[in-house]
């Protein structure tokens, strides 16, 4: 049995980890605060993560913490690089002086997505537009340079036990005829099972370094919004809008990227293992929904 620190245990990939994993892990879950019998660890501070790793002793730490909102992120940017860029720094460190392998967790919101018509690969240049984004590099950067027993994944447009996607245009179904979705960004829907059981597959395998790990095929949100209501069999119309006329209707949203979709190349390049279509994720997420 494994014994993991799970960093961000109460979010959506933490839930989908404790799920996959089942008894073939023990976890130590912890989160930013205390809850529901998760202990509280502020990965901002490094002695509490030193003190934490070194008394704990765990094989493998699982990062799953972050401040994943993007709009948010613009206006508290301090706080998005202590919990994007700090934290990954701390946890590396600690992972580094313990000799413990460290799983951590990036984003599509990386790259630039400007005049792009090939999905990213691991080996493409980062050019992040967003406060979000930068954080989330930052963090890259410290994880690679502070350790040596790394797995990065970048994944996009995550949903699974929590607050999504998904959730938002259902809920906003129930009382609207008509919604407003952006239709310019392009990417891959992720289902938060499904980048567990990568991670659960890739982490004994000692093979360190970048993945993007992401369900593959593409669309965008105003057709993944139309997909939703389709396997809800909601009757509700998708009003296709481009950034641009979203942005002088929420003057307050960050720059997103227009093209992030991300190429499995590494997983390619190393293994036969393959991440299911999106469309196939999102039927079986469906069937855990009560709706």
């Amino acid at each position: 049995m494994t014994k993991i620190l799970l960093t961000g245990a109460n979010g959506q990939l933490g839930r989908a980890l404790q799920q996959v994993y089942g008894s073939e892990a023990f976890f130590l879950l912890t989160d930013m605060v205390e809850s529901d019998g998760i202990n509280r660890l502020d990965i901002t501070d490094l002695e509490a993560v030193r003190g934490c790793i070194s008394s704990q002793k765990p094989e493998l730490i699982i990062n799953c913490a972050a401040m994943t909102n993007v709009d948010g992120c613009e206006t508290n940017i301090e706080g998005a690089y202590k919990a994007n860029a700090i934290g990954p720094r701390n946890l590396a460190i600690a992972a580094e002086e313990n000799g413990i392998r460290l799983v951590h967790i990036s984003t599509d919101y990386v790259f630039d997505g400007h005049d792009r018509e090939a999905p990213y690969t691991e080996f493409d240049t980062p050019g992040p537009i967003s406060a979000y984004g930068r954080t989330k590099l930052a963090g890259e950067q410290f994880v690679r340079e502070l350790c040596s027993r790394y797995y990065l994944f970048r994944t996009a447009w995550l949903y699974g036990d929590g607050h999504n996607f998904v959730k938002t245009m259902l809920k906003l179904a129930e009382s609207h005829d008509e919604l407003t979705v952006v239709s310019d960004q392009k990417g891959s829907p992720t289902s938060a099972l499904e980048l567990a059981r990568l991670i659960k597959y890739i982490a004994p395998s000692g093979g360190y370094g970048v993945y993007h790990a992401t369900c593959e095929g593409d669309t965008n949100w105003a057709d993944f919004a139309e997909a939703i209501f389709k396997k809800a069999d909601k009757t509700v119309k998708v009003r296709h809008v481009s950034s641009q006329e979203y942005k002088q209707m929420n003057p307050a949203s960050a720059d997103r990227p227009h093209y992030s979709i991300l190429d499995n190349m590494m997983l390619r390049l190393v293994s036969d293992y393959r991440m299911a279509d999106w469309e196939q994720a999102l039927e079986e997420y469906f069937k855990t929904l009560k709706l």
